[in-house]
């Protein structure tokens, strides 16, 4: 049995403001405000009338003021003008301060689309004290909302069940909107445990109205779980229960399908939903923008060119409005299919409407997307076709990233079209506006074609390494790494450790027996043999850099001896195989990313 927290029960009968207390007040102050018509025989009254009530606020507008701060998440900005507000209230001694519970409201969706629940609640908790402006259904809709989003389950049931039991301040009605707003939180989390939950302890509640809204809403939390088809199985529970699922029901169906990769499938629902729509003359139910956005997506991912087209041709037939999204979704799925030439149309045609509508202007994104394309292939006065136009003829800001973007495809297309020169200059422009970039990344590998095909001549990410070559190019003479005897104390050479992170160790004969980590260096009266990790990993000159960083990785080590024979790739150092050199991730790093070397540009 939950227990109830005290803040959620009803104040005893005394404690209870009067009914409509603001409204009433100011209602006897208007009429003691109007004079009645005296007749023309009676004497003037001997006290002067009372000052009329000094104007109220326009609550209107501070709710509207509200409602456009919470767009630009500045809830602090909120509270300021809400206390000013209220000051004036005090000042001109209105009762509740002059703010009603449509304002509170309003800030009560200012915290909990801003994040903070707390300062939600300790609001709630004022507006429902005597004195205070109330509460009413959409009060605790919001609130219930805001716990939701902060996974505070617990505090949110406790309010559901003072409602039910009708012991709440403001005596709110437990309605399906009231618990789907709750509901659509935990989906929204993808915590599907509990909106399942909630469904079965209010589900007589929930289907009173008999409508598709709460499955739907759970066919979304199952998209949102690592089971999207469990979508499946509430589309049968809402043909049990008699109903007829609506567009967004197949739309979400849909949605599932694609996101399972079962392209089939979805296919078949959308004749399934126009098939419906025709048998029963329902307009309503045929496909929409989103429902062949939706497939268009999917039928990208999984390359199906036909399918493609297909659905193109019929969303041009067919009589829905077709916006920005379903256009782009449209090059989108050409441009994965690998179709240039149509992706290029469905965009040209984008261009030709915008100029009579403004709301088909494309973004920066679809620019960018078919450079991509025309990068690939080489096609250089494309890609610098669309860098040019992609200014004044997109829509919306363009962000840095983006900007960084159309450089680097620029690069690209310049490399694929052997134009080097030109590939080498686009890539100084990107070293000096880039702090560091992948070499994994698509902009990292055109950078080391650029250089690879340059011969690594005046090489503007020097130093650098090659992964293939022979870590005798990179290693450091063994005698420049001042070994120690193996034989000394710690506490005699204490300070070396101070400089080095790791030291390799020899013989009397001049052979390396070990090496010592810095981090292993914990008894100071300890000789450093004593300290090491064992016999030292030994690679061959010509083994490759790539596997000698691997080696180090997997054996946790930070250096490897080279030397001129022995075992392939790793083994026991013997005598016979004399120390060369040395290779060490400090070495690697030293090469990747020293700022004296790379002119204050590196790449990571």
């Amino acid at each position: 049995m939950m227990i109830l927290r005290p803040r959620f029960l009803s104040p005893s009968a005394a404690a209870h403001p009067e009914p409509s207390r603001i409204s009433s007040s100011s209602s006897a102050s208007r009429r003691r405000g109007r004079r009645r018509p005296r007749h023309p025989t009676s004497k003037p009254p001997s006290s002067s009338p009372s000052p009329p009530p000094p104007p109220q606020p326009d609550l209107r507008r501070l709710t509207s003021r509200i409602v456009d701060l919470t767009r630009r998440r500045q809830l602090s900005q909120i509270m300021d003008e809400v206390d000013a507000a209220r000051r004036r209230g005090l000042d001109r001694g209105g009762a509740g301060a002059g703010l009603n519970t449509i304002v509170m409201n309003a800030v009560l969706e200012a915290c909990v689309r801003c994040g903070d629940v707390d300062l939600a609640l300790r609001l709630f908790d004022e507006m429902r004290l005597p004195g205070g402006c109330g509460v009413d259904g959409v009060s605790y809709g919001v609130l219930l909302k805001g716990l939701g989003i902060a996974r505070r389950i617990d505090a949110a049931f406790e309010i559901l069940e003072s409602i039910e039991k009708d012991s709440s301040i403001g005596s709110p009605w437990l309605s399906p909107h009231l618990i789907c707003g709750f509901l659509n939180a935990l989906i929204e989390a993808g915590d599907m445990r509990r909106a399942n939950a909630l469904v079965a302890r209010f589900r007589q509640v929930l289907y009173e109205g008999h409508s598709v809204l709460l499955y739907n809403l759970l066919m979304k939390g199952y998209i949102k779980s690592n089971f999207p088809l469990g979508a499946l199985t509430v589309k049968d529970e809402i043909l049990r229960q008699g109903l007829k699922p609506d567009r967004l029901t197949y739309n979400t169906i849909i949605s599932a399908c694609v996101k399972s990769a079962e392209i089939d499938m979805a296919i078949r629902f959308l004749e399934d939903m126009k098939e419906e729509a025709n048998r029963d003359n329902n307009p309503e139910l045929l496909p929409d923008a989103v429902t062949y956005t939706t497939l268009l997506k999917g039928l990208g991912n999984s390359r199906d060119l036909y399918s493609v087209l297909k659905i193109v041709v019929e969303m041009k037939s067919a009589p829905i409005s077709i916006d920005r999204t379903a256009y782009t979704a449209m090059v989108d799925a050409l441009l994965a299919c690998g179709a240039i030439n149509g992706a290029l149309c469905i965009f040209g045609e984008i261009i030709k409407q915008a100029g009579n509508n403004k709301d088909l202007r494309p973004k920066p994104h679809l620019y960018l997307s078919i450079m991509r394309a025309f990068a690939t292939i080489g096609d250089l006065d494309m890609v610098k076709r669309l860098n040019k136009r992609m200014w004044p003829d997109s829509v919306g800001s363009i962000s840095r990233s983006a900007k960084q973007e159309a450089d680097e495809l620029l690069m690209e297309a310049a490399i694929n079209n052997n134009q080097i020169d030109m590939a080498r200059g686009l890539l100084r422009k990107i070293v000096n506006e880039k702090e560091c970039f992948s070499w994994t990344s698509r902009v990292g590998m055109v950078a080391v074609k650029v250089e690879t095909l340059s011969g690594f001549t005046n090489s503007l990410l020097r130093p650098h390494i090659v992964l293939d070559d022979p870590v005798e190019k990179y290693m450091v003479p063994f005698q420049e790494t001042q070994p120690l005897h193996a034989d000394l104390i710690l506490d005699d050479v204490v300070m070396r450790f101070f400089e080095d992170p790791v030291v390799p160790i020899v013989d009397d004969w001049g052979s390396c027996v070990g090496i010592v980590h810095r981090h292993d260096c914990t008894k100071m009266d300890a000789p450093l043999l004593s300290m090491s990790r064992g016999p030292p990993l030994c690679v061959p000159t010509s083994t490759s850099v790539e596997h000698v960083i691997d080696l180090l990785l997997r054996e946790k080590s930070q250096m490897v001896v080279v030397v001129k024979r022995g075992n392939m790739y790793e083994g026991s150092y013997t005598s016979s195989s004399r120390p060369l050199g040395v290779f060490s991730l400090a070495i690697l790093w030293k090469f990747t990313v020293d700022a004296s070397d790379i002119d204050g540009v590196g790449a990571s």
